[in-house]
C-alpha cells in the first residue's frame, strides 16, 4: 500500500513530467489568438500588389485584405507586421506572429516546419494578350510574337511549349513590359504580378490571362499541429471564394478573376 508520502511523491512527479511534454505544453493557437483579442499577422510591404506602403503610407494589398477577412471571421483586431521573404518564416516559427499571409507558395522544405491553408491567391506564370487576340493555349501561338524575359521561368518553359511561337526575348521585366506596350509583340508570357503592373498602368492594350504556363499558388502559412485554427481559415477562404470575395479581391489587386482553378 502506498503511503501518504510516496503518493505524494508519485503525483508531483507525473505533474512534472506532464508539464515537459509537448502534448501538455502546447497551447492551442486559436484560443490564445481568441483570447488575446488579436491576429498578429506576417505581411510583405514590399512586393505589389501583395503588400505595400500606400501613398497614405498605410499597408495596402491583396495579402492586407486577406489579413483583414481572417481578423474578421475571428472577430479579433488585426496586427499587422510588416516582414520580407527571408524573415517571414522565422517570424512565425519564433511566435512573432499567428499566421504568414506573404505571397507564400507550397514547397516540401516549408512543409517540414509549418501548415499550410488551401490556396487563397492566385500566382502563375503565363501567357497574356489584348482581348481581341483568340488564343487559348500553346498550338494558338504558332505565327504570333511573345516577349519574354530572358532566363525567367516562363520563358524556359513556353520554349519547349510552343516551339512555333516567334518568342523574342529581353533582358529585364521592365523592357518586356515597354515591348508590349508599344506594340513590338502581340503577347507577353509573364507572372500574373508583372500583367498586374501593366494594368495599372491603364494603357490601350490592356493584358488578359490567355493561359496558364505554371501555377503556384499562393497560401497561408501556420505553425504545425493547430487543427483548429486550419479549420478556421480554411472556413474563412471557402466562404470568401463562394461569395465571390477573393473574386473581388483579384480583379481589385490583379485585374483579373479569380482562377477557376483556385
Amino acid at each position: 500500500m502506498l503511503t501518504r508520502f510516496s503518493r505524494t511523491r508519485r503525483t508531483a512527479f507525473v505533474a512534472l513530467l506532464l508539464a515537459f511534454t509537448p502534448f501538455a505544453a502546447h497551447a492551442d493557437a486559436l484560443d490564445t489568438i481568441a483570447k488575446s483579442g488579436t491576429l498578429r499577422v506576417a505581411v510583405p510591404e514590399d512586393y505589389p500588389p501583395f503588400g505595400s506602403v500606400g501613398a497614405d503610407m498605410k499597408p495596402q494589398g491583396y495579402d492586407v485584405d486577406m489579413a483583414a477577412l481572417l481578423a474578421k471571421s475571428m472577430n479579433v483586431r488585426l496586427e499587422l507586421v510588416p516582414v520580407n521573404s527571408a524573415n517571414r518564416i522565422p517570424y512565425l516559427t519564433t511566435n512573432k506572429v499567428d499566421l504568414v499571409i506573404s505571397s507564400l507558395g507550397k514547397t516540401p522544405e516549408r512543409a517540414k516546419v509549418l501548415d499550410f491553408s488551401t490556396a487563397y491567391a492566385p500566382y502563375f506564370q503565363g501567357v497574356f494578350g489584348p482581348a481581341d487576340l483568340k488564343v487559348s493555349g500553346p498550338a494558338d501561338l504558332t505565327g504570333k510574337t511573345v516577349g519574354a524575359t530572358r532566363g525567367a521561368l516562363e520563358e524556359i518553359a513556353l520554349s519547349q511549349m510552343a516551339p512555333n511561337a516567334t518568342i523574342k526575348r529581353f533582358e529585364d521585366n521592365n523592357a518586356t513590359i515597354s515591348a508590349f506596350l508599344s506594340g513590338q509583340v502581340q503577347l507577353i508570357a509573364a507572372g500574373n504580378i508583372v500583367a498586374a503592373a501593366i494594368l495599372a498602368k491603364n494603357p490601350p492594350r490592356r493584358p488578359e490571362a490567355k493561359f496558364i504556363i505554371k501555377d503556384s499558388p499562393c497560401y497561408v502559412g501556420m505553425n504545425k499541429n493547430e487543427p483548429r485554427l486550419m479549420a478556421k481559415v480554411d472556413d474563412a477562404i471557402a466562404q470568401a471564394k463562394k461569395d465571390g470575395t477573393l473574386d473581388t479581391m483579384s480583379k481589385k489587386w490583379f485585374g483579373q478573376p479569380l482562377p477557376a482553378s483556385l
